[in-house]
């Protein structure tokens, strides 16, 4: 006796957003209970592969990422296997695979083309794997294909050509395997729906298309290899969708199609010598059907047209299905492939040779004591400036009081300054007899560190600044005028008594002794409430207008809609996406969800251009 194993498929329409929804990925994985998880449409680029998307506790995960620059096709598709194992190292378990490989070309991962597909040329086996719609995982047992097949519109050629020559393939791979003995499962979104049964709303042509010919082709109802396992357990059953129209609201009638597919291919694992009768679908299918409930509109949810409109509906636009294996045995030990996600670079990092450690050590360290080095020579000029500069008077600085003196600043001009004044010292002359020869450096630097009032760039005045009351009784500007004026024009050696006498008269300013005669109430200072009040004010006044002016557009647009003739109701407005010559056209139809026609409570059909006086000229 073997072990049960369970597979299941799911188009996520992004892996991102559905890890989003169950709050992590192994929330997400564990709500299957399954051995093999495969998603499709996981739109991610292999950049954003992190850790949180793709390692979760007791998986193996293998991706594959689309590869091509082509325009809208960038973060498009990808697929993903997980595989639930106890060890991924040394184990017997079916679930975890003893090959992996990216396509299934063999132009990704070992840039060799696979036996079978010598007749298709390099450019085009390239081309069908670089959009990232395939995983190949083999389990000993079988091989499974994990696809997420192309998706072609009935007028689209190019991509009409490219999905035949996709499945055609396939085929040949497909082929090859089961010439060479081996069992194989397809398990995905096709893109496509094999009969009329498994389509809303076929038309008496629907099953003459090219794809469906093909798929129904496959089956061994049709003189096929493989089985439609879902049709093999339920051959009769109506209405068993799998994807469903997002923007239509379908799901509320279970208007859809059957896309999502799990097929097999080979015999049975039995070994008796007379195997007349049996096969892998009577002999381990227990069970194959559609998890209904991972729909996003629930029983219960508030209807389009009801009110339910802005609520959003949170999963993917398919819904999983599952196959359940019995009787599947064990097999030989061994280790998770390396295509593993755990071995990715992102995740796992690179590896590092001893020779770049020992050289990054060495480097580190030299940069490390050049930066000591000359951290000392940089303090010890530092200290002699600020030395001989604490000799001079306070009346000599040119800085107001609450600011520090610019010559104990650890900044690139003293520096350049003491260096220019250790080269020309011998050229330079006294003109202040008894100073140092560093207040000329020290008054130089001050004449850029302290520019004149005048030139001063006015900081910008922000409402939330706190004013002080310091601010209501500041010198007036206008006092001061013409000291400023003079100090401006001043040459470097007569500024000095200019700022130490403005100095001066800062500090007398803070003394609490000072005559009141030479302070003056600032009416700049008093004007910016006022001047608060009157911003607030036109800012409500602009508000009210903006508000009136969308509640009059709201009412227009409300007069405008049209109601459906089917319900009476108001219509909903959408915009032609397709190219072509109504691109970009607006057009309103029923608000309802789509449905079957003979059911009056869904859609009825209701068709408006919207018209515009641009339409009309």
């Amino acid at each position: 006796m073997g072990n049960p194993i369970k597979i299941v498929s799911y188009n996520v329409n992004g892996l991102r957003q559905r890890v989003s929804q169950f709050g992590s990925l192994s929330n997400l994985l564990n709500t299957f209970d399954a051995d093999i998880i495969c998603f499709q449409e996981t739109k991610l680029r292999r950049q954003e592969l992190t850790s949180d998307l793709v390692i979760a506790d007791g998986y193996e995960s293998f991706f594959s990422c689309t590869r091509t620059k082509d325009k809208g096709r960038t973060g498009y598709s990808g697929v993903a296997t997980f595989c639930r194992v106890k060890s991924a190292f040394s184990s017997t378990e079916v679930a975890l695979p003893v090959a992996a490989e990216e396509g299934f070309t063999g132009f990704i991962d070992r840039c060799k083309r696979k036996e079978g597909l010598e007749e298709f040329e390099k450019d085009e086996l390239v081309k069908v794997d670089s959009e990232g719609r395939c995983v190949v995982t083999d389990h000993n047992h079988f091989v499974l294909f994990n696809l997420y097949g192309p998706r072609a519109a009935h007028d689209d050629t190019e991509r009409i050509e490219f999905k035949m020559k996709f499945f055609k393939i396939l085929q040949k791979r497909w082929e090859n395997l089961l010439h060479e003995g081996r069992r194989v499962f397809v398990v995905g979104d096709l893109n496509i729906a094999p009969t009329a049964m498994d389509r809303c709303d076929a038309d008496p042509d629907f099953e003459k298309n090219e794809f469906r010919r093909w798929f129904r082709s496959m089956l061994m109802m049709s003189g096929g290899l493989f089985v439609d396992v879902f049709r093999g357990k339920h051959p009769d059953r109506r209405e068993a969708y799998t994807c469903w129209s997002s923007s239509t609201g379908a799901e509320l009638f279970n208007f859809g199609s059957r896309i999502d597919h799990i097929l097999c291919a080979g015999p049975c694992l039995h070994q008796e010598h007379d195997l007349q009768g049996h096969n892998f679908l009577s002999c381990h299918v227990k069970e194959c059907d559609i998890l209904t409930q991972y729909k996003r509109w629930k029983p219960g949810d508030t209807t389009r047209w009801e009110g339910g409109r802005g609520i959003k509906l949170e999963g993917s636009d398919h819904a999983p299905v599952y196959m359940s294996l019995e009787e599947i045995c064990d097999i030989p030990r061994h280790s998770t492939p390396p295509l593993s996600a755990r071995y990715l670079p992102m995740i796992h990092g690179v590896q590092q040779t001893l020779v770049t450690l020992l050289m990054k050590r060495q480097a580190a360290t030299q940069i490390q004591s050049s930066r000591i080095s000359s951290s000392f020579s940089d303090g010890d000029a530092t200290i002699k400036a600020c030395s001989e500069s604490m000799k001079r008077s306070f009346n000599e600085c040119s800085v107001s009081r609450p600011s520090t003196s610019p010559s104990c600043s650890l900044t690139e001009e003293f520096d350049s300054a003491i260096s220019k004044r250790d080269e020309n010292s011998k050229d330079l002359t006294d003109e202040n007899q008894g100073r140092p020869d560093t207040t000329m450096i020290l008054q130089s630097q001050h004449t850029k560190f302290v520019p004149a009032e005048g030139t001063k760039k006015k900081p910008r005045k922000s409402r939330c600044s706190q004013l002080s009351l310091r601010s209501f009784f500041q010198k007036s500007p206008n006092l001061s005028s013409g000291a400023e004026n003079s100090s401006t024009n001043a040459s470097p050696s007569q500024a000095e008594p200019n700022t130490s006498s403005y100095s001066n008269g800062s500090h007398a300013l803070g003394d609490k002794s000072s005559s009141p005669r030479h302070c003056q109430l600032n009416p700049s200072a008093g004007s910016q409430y006022q001047d608060k009040g009157n911003d607030g004010l036109l800012e409500r006044e602009k508000n009210n207008v903006a508000l009136l002016e969308w509640q009059r557009i709201q009412q227009l647009m409300r007069n405008s809609i049209p109601v459906c003739k089917g319900h009476k109701e108001p219509c909903v407005a959408r915009i032609v996406k397709k190219p072509g010559p109504t691109f970009g056209h607006r057009f309103f139809v029923c608000s309802r969800a789509e449905g079957p026609v003979s059911n009056p409570e869904a859609n009825c059909g209701y068709f408006k251009w919207a018209s515009s006086k641009s339409q009309r000229k």
